[in-house]
Order: C-alpha cells, then structure tokens, then sequence
C-alpha cells in the first residue's frame, strides 16, 4: 500500500510505505541526478525527449534502453553566450554541440552490494564536455544513494591525482577538447580517464507523495574548465532541486546549481516495450467459431465470398486457394496485421465456418508481391477447442508449423487476380538538426503514393509530394567538402520546387531457390538519385543469418526533383551480413562496399527488437576518406527509432514509423535510399517473432 501526503495530513499516519523506485533523467539526457549521471537504469524499452535550460546551456537530447544493461543519449547543447561561427555564417544562433552518450551497467544491486555502471559522455561529438566515470547505487528505503568517480568534464576540479598515473604518466594529463572541425566527431580515446579526477555522488528521495521526488547533489566540476573559455561562477557544488511527475508520461523538473542558477526542464517519456498498444476498436470483430463444423464440401463452397471474407476480416488479399489432400491453403499478401498469428487465427475462423470436415488443416501462404515469404499451417481440431477454451493455447503452438513455402501438388479451388492499382494520400516530414542556420530546419508536404502490378511480380511504383510547411529557406551555408556532393546539396532538392517526384520506379522480384530471392529495379529512385540496380539475397528458413549483394549504377538528379538529371554518376553496392542474436534480439548488420561519394568502407548497423516490433538501433560508418574529405563530423554515426503503427493507433496496421536522427548531413559513407530491400520484404520469416506473438492468434 501507497500512501499520499494530503490524507496523511489530514488523518495521520504512523508509518510511510516505500514507494516503488522511479528513476529521472538528468540534465545531460540519461537516468541520474542533476548534473551528474548514476548507475540505476530506467527499463528495457524505455523512450525519453528531454529539454532543459540552465544559464548559459540549453540542452536536448533524446535517451533510450535498449537493454536493461545499456542505456544510450543523443544530444545537442546550445551554449546561448557563444555564437556558431562568424556573423555571416551563424547570424543570430548560439553555438550548438553534438553529442553521443554511453552507459553499461557491471554489477546488479543486491542486497550487500550496490549497483555499478560504467558511463562515458560526449563518445562521439565534439568532445567539449566528454567525461568518463564509474558510479554506484543503493538503495535504503525511499533513499537512493550514488557515488562515482569522473574524469574529464564531471570531474574537472580535480580533487585527487589520477590512480592511473602509477601504470603511465600519460595518464596525469588530459588533452584539451577543443571542439574544432579537425577533431569533432572523433572517439578522442587518447583522451580516456586521463586527468585529475573527481568524486561526485548525492541522493534521491521519494517522498511520501507519489509525484514528487527531490534530488541532492555534489558535483564534481568546478566550471573553471569550461568548453569554449566559458568559466562560470560556482558559489557551492552541491546542487538541490526536484522532479515532479505530471502524469505517466511528462515529468517537469526544477533545481537550483552552482549556488546560484536556476534549472528547468522537461522529460517525456514513455516504454514501447511494457506500455499497452491501443483497444483496436476500428477492427471488424473476428468471427465466432461456430459449435458444428459446416457440410459443404470442398469443391462447392463459394470461394469468392470466402476470399472477400478473408480481405476484410484477416487482411488477406487472395490471389487463390487450393486443396493438398485434407488440407485448404490460400495464398495471399497480409496488409493489415503486423503480426502473423493474429491474421493467421482470424483467418482460420473464417476457413472453419466456410468448409465441411473433409479438411482438418489450414495453411495460410504469406507472399510479398508473389514471394512466398512464410507458411503457417495449423490442426483445424486443435485450433477449434483452443477458441473455444477447452484446451490451453500452448497446445496448439507445439503442433503449428511455420516452414518454407515449397511447390506442391494441389488442387485449385479459386484463383483470381487482385486490382491491380493502390494509393494512398499521407503526410510526410523531413528534417535536419543541429545546423548553423538553424536549430530545427523542417519540412512537412503532402505525399501521394501508388502502385501499379502489371504482374504479380512486376510493379511500378512512385510518390508525388507537395511542400505544405517548409523553413530550408533558412539553410544557406553549404558544409564545406573534400567529397562529390552527394548529399550537401539538401538544401537545393528541400527549396527548389513545391512539387516534387521523389520516387518513380519498376520493380521486379523472383525467388530464384527455396531460399533465394532476386530483384531488379530502375527508374527515379530516391530524391537525389536515379538509376538501375539489382539485389540478391539468400535467407535460409529458420536460419538466423541471411546474405545479400546489391548493385547499382545511379545519376544525380536535378534538383527540383523532376525528370532530369545532372553531369554526376557512379557505380555503388554493398555486401551485407544479417544475424539476429538469440541473445534479447539484437540484429546486426555488417555492409562492406562502396558509397555514393565513391568511398569505400564498412557500415555497422546493431539494433535490438521488442517483441511488438518496436525497434531501437543505431549505425556507424567508417570509409576511406580522410578527415579533411569528410569534414566535421569524420564519419557517418546515427542513431534510429523504428516504431509499429499498429503500437500507436486504434486500428491494425502493417506500416512503420521511423525516425532517423544523425547529427550531421555529409557526403561520406553515404547510402543509395532504396525504396525496397529483400531483407526487409521477407521480414515475416522471423520466426523467433511469430512465437513470442503467438497468443494473438485467438484474437
């Protein structure tokens, strides 16, 4: 039992109950105090945007849990009292900093020992505020506890000499951070734990009113090291203020540092991996199993109507239905729930109310554009008492079997051919962060998509969009390069027309083996470039690596994205290794091949799934141009949030949100956008997620 502060007021209490632990973001993006990060952890899954403001420092970041051991942040500083650049350059914008954070937990709290993370700040930026430290927690009560040893920024007074002097004296000095093109961007791992450093620690208290929480800290740098010759005045390094939870997504924060500044902030937040997906109350209601199995045989059902049924309710569109001895199979593509096994049990009702007992199992062939992607069959008897609650559901999943779709003999029951013209109206958004023109350029246009299948195999596909809200106009400095501009041209393709024509391409794809797949595909492929090119992908059912080799010759386009093209071309492919790890669903992927700039190098991308389809990753390029080629940043990095319709509305959906953040736009280690990948066409052979969602298949 919880109890609050004004009933306690009011009627008196003899005991407090220990509220539940609630770990806030601290200043800098990540779980922690105020200026200073602590060893707790939020939860697997955990998605935070925060924004805070102390003089002369606004910071934003975005913070996220991949794991409950790994914790990572992105963030800008804008320093308000130093400008960009020169007045031509910058105009009126501050000085803004970018920065990737790290933090990995070593030891889980018990009850003697207390939890132990490593952390390391500004890992990838500029390095104006990098910092290494160790941190520890327990907790006693409503009391959480932390102390920590930091070098760099955290610990820049310096209280004690560097115990990793006695292995090498390198490590007595630290390297200044001077945040200049030709270092930002960099590791900086020379510069790792060298320095005096510093303890810091403090604590929290949660009060006995839920929402409030208080934080006391002792910080342990001094501000007479500042990035930028920016020393401030600390009258006192401890540091009081609170955070105060609004409801189950904002928390507002307040603190008073240095002894005399004042701190306030916002954190939202939320957990894709525990949070509930909204009541699909725009669904049609699957329908009922009905106690006796029909009498209509095979061969006399009306099988058109069956197929409208399937479209409607189990988001198949049919392209035909056979029979393999006592067992009905329909082949068609699934465009309306993300996951299997739910389209697959709304679509077994279906088969159940519509065929005699002559048939005791269904199959149901998932295709991509006549791909046979999955095949799951399930026993119609198990599936019947399973609906019908006479047995447990992990009986029916011990006898589905999801296998690789294979030629058989059958027996056509229906065949026909679906429209073969689709479209759709949506809104688009586009965006660059971070730059000297401006914090947040943006751009919202409204996007016609369509499709056209000559075959099932054979489409065209284009959008056409139309600038609804754009502020490029702004976006004057073109980053200087050592490279083909290849994508610092952005602002010239963002400001040069109203309408554009983004994509306009055909396709082709064959499955070439069992588990080999080709495609082919020319024409306008993304904004910037047009072109021919060709994938090959080899994806073993049941496997968890698969293989792919694309090709591509492409042309810069014009820049109002019409039908003409500009003088630069080149050839650019890559090789790429998948595995996904049994180990809490990370998938990586290795790209080694050559980029549109013509460099040549490696692209890691790791990122870890929830079972809902929720996805966070990120991605580092490193090519073979110098640092002097690439320019600020000196390799490609990023980090990406890839999230399910289907988690966010009120009714089933197949289609993705994505937002990628990168903290720089530059030619090197750059990627041909595709439209479409082989791996992510196949993605429902994902075994591993069609198990850990099987329950929905009695939904």
């Amino acid at each position: 039992m919880k109890y609050h502060l004004i009933p306690c007021l009011l009627l008196g209490c003899s005991s407090w109950a220990v509220a539940e632990p609630r770990y806030t973001q601290n200043d800098f993006g990540g779980v922690g105090l105020l200026q200073t990060p602590t060893a707790r952890m939020a939860p697997a899954g955990e998605l935070s945007l925060n924004a805070n403001r102390t003089d002369p420092y606004s910071r934003y970041s975005v913070s996220f849990q991949p794991f409950d051991w790994l914790e990572g942040s992105f963030r800008y500083t804008a320093i308000s009292n130093r400008d960009y650049g020169s007045e031509e350059l910058s105009g009126n914008q501050s000085f803004k900093d970018k920065a990737i954070d790290a933090k990995v937990r070593l030891l889980e709290e018990t009850h003697w020992i207390p939890q132990v993370a490593l952390g390391a700040r500004d890992v990838g930026g500029t390095g104006l505020f990098s910092s290494e430290y160790f941190v520890g927690n327990k907790r006693f009560g409503d009391f959480d506890l932390s102390l920590g040893l930091a070098w760099g920024y955290i610990g820049n007074r310096g209280d004690m000499d560097n115990p990793l002097g006695w292995i090498d004296d390198k490590f007595d000095t630290r390297p200044d951070s001077t945040g200049l093109v030709d270092t930002s961007g960099s590791f900086n791992a020379n510069s790792y734990f060298r320095g005096s450093p510093s303890f810091f620690g403090g604590m929290t208290y949660q009060t006995p009113w839920d929402p409030l929480s208080l934080k006391l800290e002792y910080e342990g740098n001094d501000y007479q090291h500042e990035p930028l010759d920016n020393n401030q005045i600390q009258d006192s390094p401890i540091n009081l203020g609170f955070v105060f939870k609004a409801n189950d997504w904002i928390d507002l924060h307040a603190a008073w540092e240095r002894g005399n500044t004042a701190m306030f902030g916002i954190t939202m937040h939320t957990n894709f991996a525990t949070r509930k997906a909204p009541t699909k109350s725009f669904d049609p209601k699957p329908e009922p199993v009905s106690d006796t199995k029909p009498m209509v045989a095979p061969q006399d059902v009306q099988w058109a109507g069956v197929a409208k049924r399937l479209q409607n309710n189990a988001g198949y569109t049919v392209s035909r239905i056979t029979q393999r001895d006592s067992e009905v199979v329909v082949y068609g593509e699934q465009g309306r729930y993300f996951h299997t096994p739910k389209a697959v049990g709304r679509a077994s009702r279906i088969l159940d109310n519509s065929v005699n007992d002559e048939i005791d199992w269904f199959t149901m062939v998932d295709t991509r554009y006549s791909l046979p992607v999955e095949e799951v069959s399930l026993p119609r008897d198990t599936f019947r008492e399973v609906v019908q609650e006479d047995r447990p559901l992990e009986d029916l999943r011990r006898v589905t079997e999801m296998t690789v779709p294979v030629p058989h003999q059958e027996k056509t029951l229906f065949q026909q051919k679906p429209d073969p013209l689709s479209y759709g109206l949506g809104l688009g958004y586009k965006q660059n962060v971070g730059g000297p023109d401006g914090f947040l350029l943006y751009q919202f246009s409204a996007d016609l998509n369509g499709e056209y299948r000559f075959k099932p195999d054979l489409w065209w596909s284009g959008t056409l969009s139309a600038n609804l809200a754009n502020n490029f106009d702004k976006f004057t400095y073109d980053a200087p390069s050592g490279l083909p501009r290849v994508r610092t041209d952005l602002r010239q393709y963002m400001t040069t027309s109203e309408v554009t024509m983004p994509t306009f391409q055909m396709n082709k794809v064959k499955q070439l083996d069992e588990d080999l797949y080709g495609m082919l595909y020319g024409g306008y492929l993304e904004s910037m470039f047009a072109g021919v090119g060709g994938e090959a992908l080899y994806r073993p059912m049941g496997e968890r690596w698969a293989v792919g080799v694309d090709m591509n010759w492409v042309k810069q386009r014009e820049f109002d994205q019409g039908f003409g093209l500009r003088d630069y071309s080149t050839v650019t492919g890559n090789a790429t290794l998948y595995y996904r790890s049994a180990f809490q669903d990370i998938l990586g992927a290795v790209s080694v091949g050559r980029y549109l700039a013509r460099d040549y190098g490696v692209t890691l991308d790791l990122s870890r799934e929830f079972n809902n389809g929720v996805r966070f990753g990120g991605w580092v390029t490193v090519t073979n141009a110098t640092k002097e080629e690439y320019g600020e940043g000196s390799f490609g990095k990023g980090i990406y949030f890839s999230i399910p319709f289907d988690e966010l509305m009120a009714s089933s959906t197949t289609r993705r949100a994505t937002l990628a953040w990168t903290p720089l736009t530059r030619d090197g280690g750059a990627a041909l956008a595709r439209s479409y990948s082989l791996y992510s066409l196949t993605e429902r052979r994902n075994i591993d997620l069609f198990h850990n969602n099987f329950y929905k298949v009695t939904e």
